[in-house]
């Protein structure tokens, strides 16, 4: 299986300004991305896609391929990931060049343990599923069978439409959210149905200590602190 790794790493940044260059423990933030992308036995290439020239040398002297600057109508704070992935599968298919899948990889969940990329990749390679993503395990408090929406008249109710709350802790069937981690999807699925999950999608769970998702300073000084004490 031919695998295209894409790191999406913008110039701008409001809550954390230049964060993708950042230093993180001493290396720029977007640099845990590629080490990850890079050692991977199953990925072909590594492709940041960006608006910015020093994140484009940066990243380049991290072993990572730049092909083309990214356009300025995907580098807008409100852009959609969607169509920034599709824009580097469409670059490389007028190259020539096809991928049975494309593999997500954000830098602002940079820490990922060692070989947890390639069993997610093994994984979804012997489920035959259009996506995998990586997860963690929801609180029980959180469940969804545990949790209410409000209908047009006011009136709270379960939210997964069940007549009747589940008792007790234990009984609760298990629920996931995604951590943000690793994102898996068949290249037709993102080209021809416009979706980064399909409609089959497998999973992964994460390790909870290596969990940050960097948004805000709080993210990063917790993702500083969390830097020193893990082993990647």
């Amino acid at each position: 299986m031919n695998i295209l790794a894409v790191i999406p790493a913008r110039g701008g940044s409001k809550g954390v300004p230049g964060k993708n260059i950042k230093l993180l423990n001493g290396k720029p933030l977007i640099q845990y991305s590629i080490d990850t992308a890079l050692q991977s036995k199953y990925i072909s290439e590594v492709v940041v896609t960006t608006d910015d020239e020093e994140i484009i040398a940066i990243a380049k002297s991290l072993g990572a391929n730049v092909p083309f600057v990214r356009p300025k109508h995907l580098a807008e704070d409100a852009t959609p990931t969607l169509p920034v992935i599709q824009h580097v599968v469409s670059y490389f298919q007028a190259e020539g060049k096809e991928f049975d899948a494309i593999c997500l990889l954000q830098p602002t969940s940079p820490f990922r343990p060692k070989g947890f990329l390639d069993q997610a990749l093994q994984t979804f390679k012997e489920k035959q599923t259009d996506s995998l993503v990586s997860v963690l395990e929801v609180p029980h408090q959180y469940n969804p069978h545990w949790t209410f929406e409000a209908n047009e008249n006011g009136i709270l109710q379960i939210s997964t439409s069940e007549k009747d709350i589940i008792p007790r802790r234990q009984e609760l069937p298990k629920a996931y959210h995604r951590d943000g981690s690793i994102y898996i999807t068949k290249t037709d699925i993102l080209m021809h149905e416009n979706s980064l999950y399909g409609n089959s999608l497998a999973y992964i769970v994460s390790d909870e200590t290596f969990y940050v998702n960097i948004d805000t300073i709080e993210d990063w000084e917790k993702a500083s602190e969390l830097a020193k004490t893990i082993t990647l």
